[in-house]
Parts: structure tokens; sequence; C-alpha cells
């Protein structure tokens, strides 16, 4: 090729090529990114997997997907009679051990005492026939009117006689004293016992009914009445209404435009006329590489920051997953 002819050619294609690098940052969105004035993320639904806590035969089902509900509402409700019945159970067993602390607070009642009382004094009366007894044969015994043998009989029988008025003493000692405090005690611990055996049936009746945990909309019902469940299947997922979050990354030269408790704006594709305003709640304290879900211009690999961004009031047109762009405030000191 002809030296005057190349040297054009040469000179042309370097312009072009000088034009072409310092037009990239503008074709991938450096400039803009660079700033930080917009980020870009996704939107972040929480989701939760509702059941029962008790097992059971699942009796109804309210809602179907794409439901909407509220806080408390009844989802759902197994076959509650095997509960009411240990109910019913519990607390009969209370109430008899309720009657029999009772019974151990207030002691013997006055007719037991009374009877009591007559027992020992009949017990006195014999023993002292028996006393009586023994002193006669006591006196014909030297004369040889009795033998030794009814000397013998006699003494035994004030012995035995003695020894059931001491009985008959105590017992009614015993009555009068009332119950242990030991015993009282331990019919204390048997009812409290009792008390909490019946709250747990009673809980346990009460969770045979589902209940929203918060505002959201049924994604999917996953039984059927009739069926058997366990504590640990689920019988729907909610997608709750709020918190609604933004999943959104920051480079690393521009982290110090970006602090929790800074306002932003959220704009999505559907309707990038109605900003939703929202708060930075969380930066991540580690760094990682671009991931490839991150909706941004910049096509290099990067060190970024994950952020949460939480949507103060976020509409129903926020879905999980949709990419939408964080408008950052101006820097200070810089034109927007």
């Amino acid at each position: 090729m002809n030296r005057k002819v190349l040297i054009p050619v040469v000179l042309l294609a370097g312009a072009v090529a000088a034009g072409w690098w310092f037009e990239l940052p503008l074709r991938l969105g450096w400039t803009e990114q660079r700033s930080a004035s917009v980020l870009y993320g996704n939107v972040d639904i929480r989701q939760v997997s509702l059941g029962f806590r008790v097992s059971g035969r699942i009796d109804k089902l309210a809602v179907d997907e794409g439901d909407p509900v509220k806080t408390g509402d009844i989802l759902g409700s197994l076959d509650a009679t095997p509960f009411q019945q240990a109910v019913d159970a519990a607390e009969a067993d209370l109430g008899a051990l309720r009657a029999n602390l009772e019974k151990l607070k207030a002691g013997a009642r006055k007719t037991e005492i009374a009877q009591a009382r007559a027992a020992h004094e009949e017990r006195l009366a014999d023993l002292q026939n028996a006393e009586l007894a023994y002193k006669r044969a006591r006196q014909l015994r030297p004369n040889g009117t009795i033998s030794q043998a009814n000397l013998d009989e006699a003494s035994a029988a004030r012995a035995a006689a003695a020894a059931r008025a001491t009985s008959a003493r105590e017992a009614l000692a015993l009555l009068e004293e009332g119950s242990r405090v030991e015993d009282i005690a331990a019919a204390t611990a048997q009812v409290q016992a009792a008390e909490a055996k019946l709250a747990s049936a009673r809980t346990s009746l009460s969770d045979t009914q589902l209940l929203a945990p918060s505002d959201g909309i049924v994604l999917s019902r996953v039984r059927e009445p009739g069926a058997m469940i366990a504590p640990a299947d689920t019988a729907y997922v909610l997608s709750l209404n709020e918190p609604v979050w933004v999943r959104a990354y920051v480079a690393e030269p521009d982290l110090g435009r970006v602090h929790p408790g800074m306002k932003v704006e959220i704009v999505s594709d559907t309707a990038p006329d109605r900003p939703y305003e929202a708060t930075v709640g969380f930066i991540s304290p580690v760094a990682e590489f671009t991931p490839k879900s991150v909706e941004t211009p910049e096509l290099r690999t990067d060190l970024v920051y994950r952020l949460r961004i939480v949507v103060t009031k976020p509409g129903e047109d926020l879905r999980q997953g949709m990419p939408v762009t964080v408008r950052l405030p101006p820097a200070e000191g810089r034109v927007p």
C-alpha cells in the first residue's frame, strides 16, 4: 500500500478508537452509576408457610389462592372434638384435686372430732374397768381364791385397755391438729400441675384454628378438608403485604454516598411516574462481586455492597422479584 495512503488510514482508525474509548463510560452507564444518583435492584417480599401447631384432621379451609387476608382472619380449622374432650377431662381432674386440697386445708369436721373424743372416752372407761378387775384379782390371789392364770389374764386385759386408750387419745389429737403442712404442699403442687395440663389442653384446642399472622395474599393452598395434617406440614403459603424491601447493590467507590436511614425513592418500570418513598435500612458489612441478577448498566465485574431498602407505603404493583430503580438524593456540594 502507498505510504501516503496508509498514514491517513492509520490516523482515522486512531481517531475512531479514541472516540470509542471516551464514549465507553457513557455507553455502559458508568457516569450515572459512578455519580451514585441511581441504583438498581429487585423487590423482595416476605413469604411465610402457615400450618397448624397440632396434628389432626382438617375440618374446614376458608380461603383460596389469590384471596386477600387480614391479621387474625381464620384461614382454616381442624376437627376439635378430641381436643375438647381433652379439655373436659383436664377440667374434671383439676376439680377433684382442688376438692382434695380444700379438704386437707379444712381439716377434720366437728362431727369427726366429736366421734374421736367419744371413742377416747369409751377406751378410758374400758381401762378403768380393767384396772378394777386387776386390783380384785391381785387381792384374791394370796388367799388362793383365784389362780395365777386368772391374775395374769387380768393384768393383760389392763395393759390392752391402756394401749387402746392411748391409741384413741392420739387419734383425737391428730384430728384436732389438722392436716400436715407437707400433705397440703403436695396437694397444692398436684393442683398446679393439673392447672398447667388444663392450660395446655385449652391451648391445643385454640390451635385447631389457623389464623393469619399478618395482612397478605394467599399464594398457594397446599391441603384440602378431610386430610390429616401434622405440625410440620404446610397448609397455606402467604405473601405478606408488609414489609416490602428492595435488594440493591452499591459500588465500593460510591459506598460513602449511602448510609442507614437515608431517604430514597423507588420507581418501577410499570409506573415510572409514581415513585415510592423508602429508607435505607441495612448495608452489608461484607463486600461481594456483582451478582448476575443485578439490574445495572455496568457489565464489568466489580466489588459491591448489598443494601436492604424498606419501602414506606408499598403499593399493589410491587411484585416479588420486580426490577426497580432507586433514586438517591443529590450529594452535598454537587448539582444533581
